[in-house]
């Protein structure tokens, strides 16, 4: 079997070719947009590549093509000796990337499915707007408080209205600038609306999401960025990896007879880590008497409420994880009855 490692480009592309023995067959630079047309053509091989914004596309294509595919992690390729004695040229890391995958199975990191990738993809542009308006709404907050200008508080709905009802009874009246802000804040709004109902007319879509929504505090946006983070149930083998998998277990430096654990490693999706404190904090404040609350605030008691917070959240990622698997509805009592992650 052939080994084919690509060092991806945004326009071009650098491939080197390699026999199960190592020896070198050929290498060959070729359009990134046609390399799915390329590997079609190719007999059964290995793939291999480094992770990068082209990579999943590619491997997607090569996976339709019949081939192996491992996409290797960033992290890891330098150890391989990719960018070694620092000479990193295309070539140079085509040629140790198949030179690796000759001797040794590289690891690969998931490669999500098109839908997967689509659905992230869409929760991603979202969260871009939400930023965006965030952004804009705080800088005219700056200004209103420069002028000493009170704003009423309110929803960031009708913030527009409200700031403008702030400034227009002024003398000096609305400044332009101010109001191109407040028209953007507007357009983002609409903006977010839209993107906000296609995240729940995919959440309806999803059987999974709908029963995870059955979790006092899961709303559609942590649903379906859930799914699609996870895209695969079955490549997790219990809830403490899927914690791990998302950056919720405690970091850990030990040696010799030295145990030392530190906050959460916050490795994964940050987005998907984001909303499940706001989802735990969400039970925290509105199911006191939920069996999951009760043993996060007992956490609290030992360890301080944010602790207990970021607990119930991998609590609540395990529980969810389960509910996927098993193919169950939200069951206080058999989420009590899990077994509970560590405290970090």
């Amino acid at each position: 079997m052939e080994h084919i490692a690509i060092d991806l480009g945004g326009r071009e592309s650098q491939i080197c070719i390699r026999s199960s023995d190592g020896k070198l067959l050929g290498e060959k630079r070729y359009p990134t947009a046609k390399l799915g047309d390329y590997l079609r053509a190719r007999p059964k091989s290995r793939v291999v590549m480094e992770t990068c914004a082209e990579s999943f596309a590619v491997a997607a294509a090569a996976q339709s093509a019949g081939h192996e595919v491992r996409v290797v992690p960033g992290m890891l390729v330098r150890s391989l000796g990719v960018g070694a004695r620092r000479l990193k040229t295309d070539r140079r890391d085509a040629q140790a990337l198949s030179e690796v995958s000759c001797r040794i199975d590289l690891p690969s990191v998931h490669i999500p499915s098109e839908h997967a990738r689509d659905v992230k993809t869409l929760c991603g542009m979202r969260d871009a707007l939400v930023q965006a308006r965030t952004q804009l709404v705080n800088t005219v907050r700056g200004f209103c408080r420069m002028q000493l200008v009170r704003v009423k508080s309110g929803g960031v709905e009708s913030f527009a209205k409200r700031v403008r009802e702030a400034l227009l009874v002024r003398p000096e009246g609305m400044p332009g600038f101010v109001e191109r802000q407040l028209q953007a804040v507007e357009a983002l709004t609409g903006q977010i609306d839209a993107a906000t109902d296609e995240v729940v007319q995919q959440s309806q879509q999803e059987e999974v999401c709908e029963r995870l929504m059955s979790i006092p505090g899961v709303g559609p946006i942590t649903a379906v960025r859930f799914w699609a983070t996870l895209d695969v149930v079955t490549r997790f083998t219990d809830a403490h990896r899927v914690e791990s998998y998302l950056g919720l277990v405690p970091s850990e430096m030990s040696s010799s007879d030295r145990q030392r654990r530190g906050s959460i490693t916050k490795a994964g999706n940050g987005a998907m880590r984001w909303l499940l404190v706001q989802a735990a904090w969400s039970l925290w404040r509105t199911q006191p008497h939920d069996p999951m609350v009760q043993w996060a605030r007992r956490v609290g008691e030992r360890r301080g409420r944010c602790i207990a917070v970021v607990a119930l959240a991998r609590k609540l990622g395990g529980v969810m994880f389960a509910m996927w698997r098993d193919g169950t509805r939200y069951s206080p009592k058999l989420a009590a009855g899990a077994p509970q992650p560590m405290e970090g």
